[in-house]
């Protein structure tokens, strides 16, 4: 049986309450990731032959987000979920198989629910399998509508639409169907907008399919968490927090030690390697991949790093970076754009690594900027040391050997070299290349004026006297 999936995403989310006009709900994210990719995340095992995502409301934001992992339709108009399935009919129409038709703002759901979900429509025959979930505060979601005698499903009624006594019922859509696909687009065209929000509901096709006797059946989610559809800011932390649980547990499980699950951010698509400690206020996103044996925070921000093992990683900021093993960093390092970190390394307070190339034993231990810089193996960079490598419209690059030693306060104004087994002196600016065992000294020659803090004192205290005048 080949399976296709519609991914509905063209939703205003007014309630979210956002400044920008343009922002699609989907779009939203959660831990790093937007909520529609959570979505295809869990349906992409299932073994899809055809994945589409309808987007209307923000479009373009969330076609970036999704045109490498699925094919892009535009809803138009916003009249409903049957319309916004109709957007599909040129692509599937046709075709033999069973269609998943699932919202892009439920981010809970699971591969384990959605392959359950097809092997209960392939079983049974059914034309349309319809996800429902009994909830004890169903307020704003469609009423499952049963025969009282029978049990079968008769209709959805969205809330709007519901009468007082229909909303009581506890059992409510989950937005979530399986059609066989060619009877799907052999009725859509006889969905209507005669209800109270002129709207095209895609539930409607359960009379219609019920009319021309096709086969129509309903499956009990076990987990009705996984159904939860994000509505509001409130909804969205709710689901993060839901979220953050399951991976954190997952990662425990594997054997990695979080102080503080509670406090401790970790995106989807994060490798942590056994034996690994997370301390508190922790945030790892991106596609990190990380060692073992390492600690990691507190109050650490890590994003698209990768991280060997027997690290030391302390209150520190840093994305698209490589650090290999064995290396101290932090507290306060901010390490960014390409960094490279070899082995046995330390970097540490206020130091700011922007494209460099740290190789082994480097230490930059206090209140530096190293940008677009090669530093060689046990070269030690000095307090305070700064490569300039800016000049108002370019980037430029600085060469440190091996062995070196940058004293204190050290300013390179790229381009530079400094060669192997070379020393500059504390306070120095270096703006020529520096030769393989030398000492290097540019500053100016220390002057020592007698009684010069007096005689400074006094005329500019006189000069501002003159100027009241």
């Amino acid at each position: 049986m080949k399976k296709f999936a519609i991914v509905l995403a063209a939703g205003k989310g007014t309630r979210m309450k956002s400044r920008d006009p343009e922002h699609s709900k989907v779009s939203y994210p959660i831990l790093g990731k937007a909520l529609v990719n959570y979505v295809l995340d869990a349906i992409a095992p299932v073994g899809l032959d055809e994945t589409i995502v309808v987007v209307g409301f923000g479009g373009e934001a969330t076609r970036k987000l999704v045109e490498d992992r699925a094919k892009v339709v535009w809803q138009k108009e916003l009249v409903g979920t049957g319309n916004a399935v109709l957007q599909v009919k040129k692509i599937l129409e046709n075709r033999e198989g069973a269609t998943l038709v699932v919202c892009g703002d439920t981010p809970l759901i699971t591969t384990e629910t959605i392959t359950r979900i097809f092997n209960v429509h392939g079983k049974t025959k059914n034309h349309l399998t319809i996800v429902t979930a009994v909830l004890e505060k169903p307020s704003g979601y469609g009423r499952i509508i049963r025969d009282p005698k029978s049990n079968y499903v008769l209709a959805i009624k969205e809330d709007k639409d519901c009468t007082p006594e229909e909303k009581e019922i506890h059992e409510v859509n989950a937005g979530i169907y399986i059609f066989d696909n060619k009877a799907l687009f052999d009725y859509i065209d006889e969905i209507n907008s005669n209800n109270a929000q002129r709207e095209y509901y895609l539930t409607d096709l359960i009379g219609i399919f019920k009319r021309n006797e096709k086969k129509v059946g309903a499956y009990v989610v076990e987990d009705a968490v996984e159904v939860f559809g994000i509505n509001d800011r409130v909804q969205l932390a709710y689901a993060g927090k839901v979220i953050r649980k399951r991976i954190n547990n997952k990662l425990m499980l594997l054997g990695v030690s979080m102080e503080d699950p509670d406090s401790t951010y970790i995106s989807l698509d994060v490798e942590i390697g056994r034996d690994t400690i997370i301390l508190p206020n922790t945030t790892i996103f991106g596609k990190c991949k990380i060692g073992e044996n390492n600690v990691i925070g507190p109050n650490t921000y890590l994003d698209n790093v990768e991280i060997g093992h027997e690290n030391t990683i302390q209150s520190s900021w840093i994305s698209d970076s490589k650090i290999g093993d064995n290396n101290e960093i932090g507290p306060y390092t901010k390490m960014r754009a390409g960094t490279v970190i070899g082995n046995h390394c330390r970097v540490g307070n206020f130091v700011e690594l922007k494209n460099a190339d740290l190789h082994d034993g480097v230490k930059a231990a206090h209140l530096s900027y190293i940008g677009d810089t090669r530093v060689g193996e046990k070269t030690n960079v000095g307090c305070g040391t700064i490569t300039a490598n800016y000049d108002g419209f370019n980037k430029m690059r600085t060469e440190i050997g091996e062995n070196v030693f940058l004293g204190s306060g050290t300013i390179l104004v790229a381009p530079i070299t400094v060669e192997n087994n070379s020393f500059t002196a504390a306070g120095s600016t270096i703006t020529k290349d520096v030769k393989t065992d030398s000492l290097v000294i540019a500053r100016a020659r220390q002057v020592e004026i007698e009684h010069g803090y007096t005689t400074f004192m006094n005329k500019a205290k006189a000069k501002k006297e003159a100027s009241k005048k």
